[in-house]
């Protein structure tokens, strides 16, 4: 069961950033094939996001699922909008309907 503490955490994270991945391992050293192939889109579309390890924190692991009410992980937020795993992004950011919904919602570029 997804305690308050934790839903507020989570909570606040979508919050505080436009962009955010919750995933196995950090950007910089993803812990599992989807998170690495949700963060090679992520990087190769220039998006400026804020990874969260859900190995470090097992309460943010389950939480995130129930929150989601999504069984797997990775999970990507944008603006607040939880757009869903791996798959998912892959799909969109191969016709180009990532893309989009970044251009849409002025997420902000990493190199910007």
């Amino acid at each position: 069961m997804l305690d308050q503490v934790t839903r507020d955490r989570i909570s606040q994270e979508i919050t505080d950033n436009d962009v955010v991945l919750f995933m196995k391992g950090t950007a910089i050293f993803p812990q599992c094939g989807f998170s690495a192939t949700a963060v090679q889109i992520l990087s190769h579309l220039d998006v400026k996001f804020k990874s969260i390890d859900v190995l470090a924190d097992p309460g943010i692991r389950q939480g995130i699922k129930e929150f989601s009410e999504w069984p797997t992980i990775p999970q990507l937020y944008v603006k607040g909008e939880f757009v869903g795993g791996c798959d998912i992004m892959r799909e969109m950011f191969e016709t180009g309907e990532l893309q989009d919904m970044l251009v849409e919602k002025q997420v902000a570029r990493a190199s910007a």
